[in-house]
């Protein structure tokens, strides 16, 4: 059975949560310097175009999820609709990984949000992550094409309404 996801507004008081998933081996791997990202994280609570969101199952908190308004990081995406937006997510729980988690809430939140009105949602995986681009394609992400990002090459990836 799959859990019900729920994506509770993230605040300051999720910080320390936060700084203790970026610093797990398995985050690090493609999210980089644990104390590099904290800082954007915490920087980004109080920033309008970006929505960030504690991933929870069953009430239990694993994950990290950020939507965020093209307008402001659109870094070599291209020519979007109006009102496109980007994501960037993590399983922060070691033992939430390699189930089907991360596909399912992904869709869970995308469909929620196109739903209400997002004509398309984007993310941008490091290329060499194969466990996220198929969480992606599992979640209805299309592979269009590779970008350049300020953090290197990326694989943009689609959904559409």
């Amino acid at each position: 059975m799959v859990p019900t996801y729920t994506f509770r507004p993230m605040a300051a008081a999720d910080l320390p949560l936060i700084r203790r998933w970026l610093g797990e081996a398995h985050v690090r791997e493609w999210w980089g310097d644990p104390d590099e990202q904290l800082a954007l994280v915490s920087g980004d609570l109080d920033e309008p175009a970006m929505d960030q969101f504690i991933v929870l199952a069953a009430d239990k908190p694993f994950g990290y999820l950020q939507c965020y308004r093209l307008t402001a990081w659109n870094t070599g995406f291209g020519p979007q609709p109006e009102g496109a937006r980007g994501i960037d997510q993590f399983i922060g729980d070691g033992d939430m990984i390699a189930r089907g988690h991360g596909s399912a809430f992904i869709r869970a939140f995308v469909e929620g949000r196109l739903r209400q009105g997002l004509p398309r949602v984007v993310t941008d995986p490091d290329p060499l992550n194969a466990r996220a681009i198929r969480a992606y394609e599992k979640a209805g992400f299309v592979r269009d094409r590779m970008v350049e990002t300020p953090d290197g090459p990326a694989l943009l990836m689609v959904r559409e309404a």
